[in-house]
């Protein structure tokens, strides 16, 4: 696969003036599309969101079971995507009870915006009530090292733009199973849980090539993923609903090294 069809929809190749150490050359540089996408129920719009347009019928799914839009993939029936002269429109067919369930949520929410929550009215939604995580599963940070390295190989729009978050899915042997990339972090999150959901992965552990945020923290829990690690940092929020939760957050992730934050027993040194 050439370079050009990996980025193919997701970067764009553009002749740009390169001035460095006193000199001006002309090159060709990749810079990462970043395009509306609006999620649309039953023909109802109810977010837009920044987005990679490739992956999008996952990132639909994803965002479904991250936000509680749904309980399994069953209740999605279809995913159109839908591009235009604008944005994408993902248009999702959603079974009817948990459409009218949208709707009336839809009407107690004031708005929300791709980095969190907007709102006085919306303070109890922070603290969405998710069951615990059960404990059926560990990861070993031998595991972790055989990953890192693939992880930073498949990252094909990062690499070319420097401008795009990864979210890895791993399993308990450190095998690569599937990597999102996309220029927004949670969106790759939630492209990443889509995938999952579809190939109904269970063992293992996701890996973020981002900090770690409560809203990272929450979808997580929302999908059932048990070990959420970040190469960077959580911040105090994701700490505290990751023990919540019963989620094992892991930062600072490294060869042969980590940072435990909440749950430690899943991890295997």
């Amino acid at each position: 696969m050439t370079i050009n069809d990996a980025l193919t929809g997701a970067a764009l190749g553009l002749d740009i003036v390169d001035c460095r150490d006193g000199l001006a050359r002309s090159r060709q540089d990749w810079v990462a599309v970043e395009t509306p996408v609006a999620l649309v129920y039953n023909g109802l719009s109810h977010v837009v969101m920044m987005a990679s347009p490739r992956e999008l019928e996952d990132f639909a799914l994803g965002f479904s079971l991250a936000e509680g839009i749904i309980a399994h993939p069953g209740e999605i029936y279809g995913i159109d995507i839908i591009p235009g002269e604008r944005g994408v429109e993902a248009r999702i067919d959603l079974a009817s009870a948990r459409f009218m369930a949208l709707k009336e949520r839809r009407r107690q929410l004031a708005g929300r915006t791709g980095c969190g929550l907007c709102g006085v009215e919306q303070l109890a939604e922070i603290h969405r009530p998710l069951p615990l995580l059960p404990r059926t599963q560990s990861f070993s940070l031998d595991a972790l090292a055989r990953a890192l390295p693939a992880l930073q190989q498949a990252q094909s729009l990062s690499q070319a733009t420097a401008c795009a978050h990864a979210a890895a899915w791993v399993g308990q042997d450190g095998a690569l199973l599937h990597v999102s990339e996309d220029v927004g972090r949670h969106v790759a999150l939630d492209k990443l849980i889509g995938a999952r959901a579809r190939q109904g992965w269970r063992d293992g552990a996701a890996i973020v090539t981002s900090r770690a945020s409560y809203e990272m923290a929450q979808k997580a829990a929302a999908a059932g993923i048990e070990i959420l690690i970040a190469l960077s940092a959580p911040t105090s929020l994701a700490v505290e609903m990751a023990a919540r939760y019963g989620l094992t957050l892991i930062g600072f992730a490294g060869h042969g090294r980590a940072n435990l934050y909440s749950c430690p027993e899943r991890l295997r040194m």
